[in-house]
């Protein structure tokens, strides 16, 4: 069982990912912004987050930049799930310091299929 933090500003989307997380067996929690995610990831250190890019405020390109060169977060993997589809988009996002990219709606195996390659196999 891992532990995956999901920083989405949708309730909705929040819903969809966490009921497939947790049926999976994960421990999931939520935020529904980028400053409250890079707090949470610090101090819960999860074993992989899950990032919106449309959010107020900080956007999740910018979050995922922060965590990707914070000494204290930078070994935990960023998945970006978003609506935002441009083939720009999903570079941009690498470049930041995601992992992965995954485009909304994202089905439950998809979404597992990719998360399952980036968590520590003893998790």
């Amino acid at each position: 069982m891992a532990h995956i933090l999901i920083i989405d500003d949708s309730p909705t989307d929040v819903k969809v990912l966490s009921t497939a997380l947790e049926k999976a067996g994960h421990k999931v929690t939520a935020v529904a912004d980028a400053e409250t995610g890079i707090e949470t990831a610090r101090r819960e250190q999860p074993d992989l987050v899950l990032m919106d890019v449309i959010m107020p405020g900080m956007n999740g390109f910018q979050a995922t930049r922060t965590l990707a060169k914070d000494p204290l977060t930078s070994a935990i993997p960023v998945v970006i799930v978003t609506t935002k589809s441009m083939e720009t988009d999903r570079m941009w996002g690498l470049r930041q310091g995601a992992r992965d990219f995954l485009t909304k709606p994202v089905g439950d195996k998809d979404l597992l299929a990719h998360i399952n390659k980036l968590l520590p196999t003893a998790a």
